[in-house]
């Protein structure tokens, strides 16, 4: 799973990387549009993606018969949640501007932001099935359709953005119309191995094909707090960096390659929470919580290691790596220091992250979702008020706005710590109603 989000953080860094080479106004645009889509999908995503939390339950209590039939009801959901989803981007389109963008920069993340919400059903049936495999521990599918979707991908981003070919320049569109085209690809890929003649008998794919009341009701029940806190998160983060980018051209191109490099720790550790939140579940339902310690401890060794790494990389190689993104023939003295300082508090809280995501994938394989919601939201919403004031009201220096989104991420791993290093979530008859249809 690491190896997977990885080849999607390779994706969206490359995509970044191609937009930087027109201009800094392109990679803003990219990060403006793109974090917004993810945002209209997020609730919808948060719920489709808990599918690797009652999969695994359900594997893990010897159900198999109940994990593809999940998966179908994941399926139906997506379908259904088409219309709204259009709705969504019929609205959310004009934020950018709302925001008080510039007016080019408006333009931009529109049409980045457009092309890929006409896609966003994929994007949740492919969430569906990604969830699906987690669950019944087939996490090397994952990996593989991921990776070759980036494989398609990225040049396929590169032939659309300028032009190559024989294709047409599209900019800013291709590298979202590349995006969709890769994603409908991996769909293909799932359903290979989804049809497989041994895996299709094993768990009885061809009975599944039907609604299920019991576990649509579970999924529903389990899932849509999970969504709701995926939601906040990302809409609360998305007004923040919308916020911040009011700061000008300068201060949101810093911030988009800062974001740029955190994706290399940030969506690993992605993996690893999806990981865990299998494991987990997967004991939750056997009845064996004894192995939970063992997950834990895992998880910590391995997520705090590799972001203590990123963290020290991060420090030392500051300037080098926003150079990394300069413009050739344009001045990127101003974005190059401003974003030299934030990756000092991205090397802060990239620990954090480590321990937020082992927490949450813990807590949500074992259907802890609404402590998780509530938790989520109360920080999340407090944070963009506090952000709100800062450089709306108080028009606070664009570093005094960073460091409060720094500390807003450190108290949560506090709270989220807390909460795993108590028995609340482990009590029988709390694990008894997770099981429940």
């Amino acid at each position: 799973m690491v190896v997977s989000q990885s080849a999607f953080a390779l994706m969206v860094f490359t995509d970044r990387l191609f937009l930087s080479r027109i201009d800094a106004l392109h990679i803003a645009s990219a990060l403006g549009g793109g974090v917004t889509f993810f945002v209209s999908i997020s609730l919808f995503l948060g719920v489709m993606s808990y599918a690797t939390a009652l999969v695994a339950q359900y594997y893990g209590s010897g159900q198999l018969q109940k994990c593809p039939r999940v998966l179908t009801q994941g399926v139906l959901m997506s379908l259904v949640s088409l219309p709204l989803l259009l709705v969504i981007a019929w609205v959310m389109g004009g934020l950018f501007a709302v925001m008080g963008h510039p007016p080019e920069q408006v333009v931009l993340e529109q049409q980045y932001y457009y092309v890929l919400m006409g896609g966003a059903c994929f994007t949740l049936i492919k969430a569906c099935a990604a969830a699906y495999f987690c669950g019944i521990a087939r996490t090397r599918v994952v990996m593989i359709t991921d990776v070759l979707g980036v494989l398609l991908n990225i040049p396929l981003t590169w032939a659309l953005v300028f032009g190559k070919l024989g294709l047409p320049e599209l900019g800013i569109r291709g590298a979202a119309l590349a995006t969709i085209i890769a994603t409908t690809f991996s769909i293909g890929m799932y359903a290979l191995f989804y049809f497989n003649r041994i895996h299709r008998q094993r768990f009885q794919v061809l009975a599944s094909f039907r609604y299920d009341a019991g576990i649509l009701r579970r999924y529903i029940r389990l899932g849509l707090p999970s969504g709701f806190e995926t939601f906040i998160g990302a809409a609360t983060f998305n007004f923040f960096l919308l916020l911040f980018q009011s700061y000008g051209v300068t201060e949101g191109a810093a911030m988009a390659i800062v974001f740029n490099w955190d994706m290399l720790n940030y969506v690993p550790l992605i993996g690893l929470n999806i990981a865990v939140t299998s494991l987990i579940g997967r004991y939750v339902g056997a009845g064996d919580m004894t192995r939970t310690n063992q997950v834990i401890a895992a998880g910590f060794l391995l997520a705090v290691s590799y972001s203590l790494v990123l963290a020290v990389l991060f420090v030392l190689f500051r300037v080098q790596l926003m150079e990394v993104f300069a413009t050739p023939g344009e001045d990127f003295s101003a974005i190059s220091a401003a974003g030299s300082q934030m990756m000092l508090g991205m090397a802060t809280y990239v620990l954090a992250d480590a321990i937020i995501l082992v927490s949450s994938g813990v807590l949500r394989g074992a259907g802890d979702t609404r402590w998780l919601m509530n938790t989520s939201m109360s920080l999340h919403v407090l944070m963009l008020i506090s952000q709100f004031i800062l450089i709306k009201q108080l028009d606070c220096d664009p570093l005094v706005s960073w460091w409060g989104f720094v500390a807003m991420l450190l108290a949560l791993a506090v709270i989220y710590l807390r909460r795993l290093l108590g028995q609340t979530w482990r009590r029988p008859s709390r694990l008894a109603r997770v099981m429940a249809e």
